[in-house]
């Protein structure tokens, strides 16, 4: 994208415009070539860039600086632009608003969390807060779970990884009626916990040394880079449904390995 004023950047076209505008500038691409394609497909983006920053502020106050929730916003948006084809859906930002609103939550698995909680939590905590926002302020994770027909253990568990966005720092003071000047960390335990741990890293390593290539990649994909049974499907060329049979019969394989390594809890 070229230089462009802070003004034009953030004009802010009536929503009809906008659409007019976007669907006239798709169709005049359409038909250009080279450098006059590119120039449209730009207009396409200025014109559209109050979208993604309204969609970027949605996120706002949840551990990251709004300004690079906008960037990661305005940098979809320039990928929707260029993937966009007028010939499979005629509104832009049908296609555009989910691509936006996926690379957002995208940044915040990858950037947001200084511990990750798995992202069936991660996804429920967003709706969590917006349902409290919506009801009234004492309203309990009870009222919470039936809004949302969810378990209220489950609310109880989303609204308890609130902290993984910005954990407390184990310098802050805490009161104690030992004594006064504690920290976070003069309360933690000093017993050292790390040999059962690394035990169980070498036997799980020993399991995943028989899985083929592919098998090892999937699960990469899945447990370490937190990928969707969809994407890690786009990945190595299979279907989704592929990837959970294959998931399902490489977990079972581990779980009978560790089981017989005598790691019952795995």
């Amino acid at each position: 994208m070229t230089t462009t004023t802070n003004a034009t950047l953030h004009q802010d076209l009536p929503r009809d415009v906008r659409r007019q505008r976007t669907t006239r500038l798709f169709a005049e691409a359409a038909a250009s070539s080279g450098d006059e394609r590119e120039r449209l497909i730009e207009e396409v983006i200025l014109a559209n860039t109050s979208v993604a920053r309204t969609i970027a502020q949605r996120y706002a106050g949840r551990g990251i600086a709004l300004q690079d929730l906008e960037q990661v916003a305005y940098v979809a948006l320039v990928r929707a632009a260029h993937k966009f084809d007028g010939d499979k859906a005629e509104d832009f930002l049908v296609f555009a608003v989910p691509t936006i609103r996926g690379e957002i939550k995208r940044w915040f698995r990858d950037h947001g969390w200084t511990v990750r909680p798995p992202r069936r939590l991660q996804e429920l905590q967003a709706a969590v807060l917006r349902a409290k926002e919506g009801v009234d302020g004492d309203a309990t994770s009870a009222d919470i779970a039936a809004r949302l027909g969810v378990p209220e253990s489950d609310v109880d568990e989303a609204l308890a990884v609130r902290g993984c966005f910005a954990p407390s720092s184990l310098d802050a003071p805490v009161e104690a009626s030992t004594g006064e000047g504690l920290s976070l960390a003069d309360l933690l335990p000093s017993e050292d916990g790390g040999l059962a741990a690394a035990e169980d890293r070498l036997v799980l390593e020993a399991a995943l040394a028989g899985l083929t290539s592919r098998e090892r990649l999937i699960v990469h994909l899945r447990f370490v880079e937190d990928r969707t049974q969809a994407e890690i499907g786009e990945v190595i060329g299979v279907t989704q449904m592929q990837v959970s049979r294959i998931l399902s019969k490489v977990l079972r394989g581990l779980r009978d390995q560790l089981r017989d390594s005598g790691l019952a809890a795995a």
